[in-house]
């Protein structure tokens, strides 16, 4: 969560009588320690190499729009 935060932005929303602040978020930054993690918990719950595959580049294929378009 401390690389999440850090890589986090604090952006303003202007409005006519106001002024809104937000913190995005990027976890794409953070993908090698969220990667790390997800290696930990995949050994700890016995998943296979495939498995682990599956959910380390999940984001990468459904999410972030980078499918080749095959049927894997």
């Amino acid at each position: 969560m401390q690389d999440i935060d850090e890589n986090s932005e604090e952006r303003k929303m202007r409005f006519k009588h106001d002024t809104l602040s937000i913190q995005c978020i990027f976890p794409v930054k953070s993908k090698p320690i969220i990667d790390e993690i997800d290696r930990v918990l995949a050994q700890h719950y016995g998943f296979t190499d495939e498995e682990l595959d599956f959910i380390i580049n999940y984001d990468i294929k459904y999410r972030m729009g980078r499918d080749n378009g095959g049927d894997d």
